[in-house]
């Protein structure tokens, strides 16, 4: 918000008066008089512990916070879905912490990004494969829990005639990645996302250049605007310590890669929005779920 400005009427004598004493103080001082604008220390550590707690506790679905960098002050998003008698609760909430926390209305709906379609192929649904991987001589693909949880088997079409692999491990919710081994040594698994030939994994910043792609609307960029993330997706399923990122997704892109030059860096969770209008997306990062199974990229 912009502070409201007030002016003060003066005479042109006054004005004339006033002038010519500030001239003379400058002379005799020889300092700027302007006063250095007042900037509003962060919120303290605690404060916005304390306010995540809040937010996390009232169990809103359909809510998502992060730390902004910018001002230390925790930012709570919150979707179309939510209603305004949820959204006064979150109000009382930034009450209790004040100058911890803001709260704004994000466009759209948080939602996992998983239907039918192209893709990876499981009973019902579709995702996108991540990153392949491997662990000594056995190769997998990572992709989001979301996708892998309640899902044994997967294949190459939605006609279920090329079977890739079982659901090895899914970490959902809380975390959301899971692991596909290929039992078919027909399906090929290349250490590319595209044409792009992977080198290894990276940890996301504030304001990187980032591009995903996914199964439904391939290759989208934009920037890393949070890290931390936490999303409420309804149903009790949160999802902690996420990247969250201007790029734009759809049903079926869950479980896209997330990358920067030749170097991983998550997997697609979510989000809210379109590639029409626009969105945001959220990414668990690729080193956690590799170090959760002992698997490297390649």
């Amino acid at each position: 918000m912009r502070a409201r400005r007030t002016t003060s009427r003066r005479s042109r004598l006054t004005a004339s008066v006033m002038s010519m004493l500030v001239v003379a103080a400058l002379a005799v001082s020889g300092t700027n008089a302007a006063a250095a604008p007042t900037v509003a220390a962060p919120p303290s550590a605690a404060s916005v512990s304390g306010a995540a707690s809040a937010i996390e506790s009232l169990g809103i679905a359909g809510t998502t916070w992060a730390v902004d960098e910018r001002t230390g002050q925790l930012r709570v998003l919150a979707d179309s879905t939510v209603t305004d008698a949820d959204l006064a609760r979150l109000r009382r909430a930034a009450g209790q912490f004040t100058g911890a926390m803001t709260l704004e209305r994000l466009d759209g709906r948080l939602r996992t990004l998983l239907s039918g379609g192209d893709g990876i192929y499981a009973s019902g649904w579709r995702c996108s494969a991540g990153v392949n991987v491997q662990s000594g001589s056995t190769y997998y693909f990572v992709t989001a829990g979301h996708c892998t949880d309640g899902a044994p088997t997967w294949y190459t079409s939605s006609a279920m005639a090329t079977m890739i692999g079982p659901t090895s491990g899914t970490s959902f919710p809380g975390n959301d990645f899971g692991i596909v081994r290929y039992s078919n040594p027909a399906v090929p698994h290349p250490g590319t996302i595209g044409t792009v030939d992977v080198t290894g994994t990276a940890a996301a910043y504030v304001g990187q250049s980032v591009c995903r792609r996914g199964a439904t609307t391939g290759v989208r960029c934009g920037v890393v605007t949070a890290l931390n993330a936490t999303v409420n997706y309804g149903g009790g399923t949160i999802v902690y310590g996420l990247i969250r990122t201007s790029i734009c997704a759809e049903p079926g892109d869950s479980g896209g890669p997330l990358y920067a030059g030749d170097k991983v860096i998550g997997i697609l969770s979510g989000g809210s929005g379109n590639c029409t209008s626009g969105g945001t997306t959220y990414y668990q990062p690729i080193q956690e779920a590799l170090n959760a199974y002992g698997l490297s990229v390649y």
